[in-house]
């Protein structure tokens, strides 16, 4: 646990979380929607802080990142919490709730990272599984001390965060997958979000680091010609080499709408085509 960064100390032992757009006002003794900051005695704490539920080393091309450091290994680190209500979440048992976790500080993680340079050819970590940035401060300092050893920070993230702590956090970042689950706001409702928020961070990172965008395709909801047209079309205007990848949903947590068959990502990677210079179909 750690003291947060990014909130505003409120009357009555109250804080407001300034981390993301939810701007959620926490009483003392209770969390904010991401289940990750807490509010203790009127200060705001990061309770996800070194708490990792799950650790493994991956091909980077699972993150998914397919022109990014291509053919490396990168150690996945994950937490738990998130600020997005996906009904479909394939991680709900860390997003959504506290499972059974060990602390891992900055420190170790680290140096675990540089272990594995030889043993696997890892080059630095990836922040995935959970939502990354509800763990803010945990992300900043591991980020930190990977880039003084040298290595890359990968973030794989909602993107629904604030300006101001993306613009802290973007420095140490080498390269981000950023799910945009839709272009239109309904394809947010659902989800407690709201879609200008991660079109914002895509236009912010891009400027930064390398980024990569992923769009699950779930049926009923983002799979029309018209959408996967209108958000590439956007997305080319951020810049055409961005990659996209279509990603096939399939049933999960609390949704049991059929997986959207494998020719309808291969169509809608061919449209996405049309305006943007490297589409992948994911899951298929």
């Amino acid at each position: 646990m750690k003291q947060a960064l990014w909130y505003d100390m409120l009357e009555g032992k109250r804080v407001q979380c300034r981390l993301c757009p939810h701007s959620c006002i926490i009483e003392d003794g209770k969390t904010g929607f991401c289940l990750a900051r807490m509010n203790l005695g009127g200060k705001l704490f990061s309770v996800n802080y070194g708490k990792v539920t799950s650790m493994g080393i991956d091909p980077i091309e699972k993150k998914p990142l397919r022109r990014f450091m291509r053919g490396s290994k990168i150690v996945s680190v994950g937490s738990y919490g998130c600020n997005l209500r996906c009904p479909y979440c394939q991680n709900h048992t860390i997003s959504m709730g506290k499972p059974k976790s060990r602390s891992t500080n900055p420190e170790e993680l680290s140096r675990f990272s540089l272990s594995q340079v030889k043993m696997s050819w890892n080059v630095g970590v990836a922040y995935t599984y959970n939502e990354p940035l509800v763990g803010f401060e945990y992300v900043l300092d591991c980020a930190k001390l990977i880039r003084r050893q040298n290595q890359h920070n990968v973030l794989v993230t909602n993107g629904y965060i604030n300006e101001e702590p993306l613009a802290e956090l973007l420095p140490y970042i080498d390269a981000m997958n950023i799910d945009l689950k839709g272009i239109r706001d309904d394809s947010y409702d659902w989800l407690g979000g709201k879609t200008e928020v991660v079109k914002r961070t895509i236009r912010q990172a891009a400027k930064q680091c390398h980024v990569e965008v992923t769009t699950l395709i779930v049926p009923g909801h983002n799979d029309s010609t018209e959408e996967i047209l209108e958000l590439s079309k956007w997305l080319a205007s951020v810049d055409a080499e961005i990659p996209l990848h279509i990603s096939r949903y399939f049933p999960r947590y609390q949704l049991d709408t059929p997986a959207p068959p494998e020719d309808t990502i291969h169509h809608l990677v061919e449209l996405a085509k049309l305006n943007l210079a490297h589409v992948y179909a994911g899951n298929c």
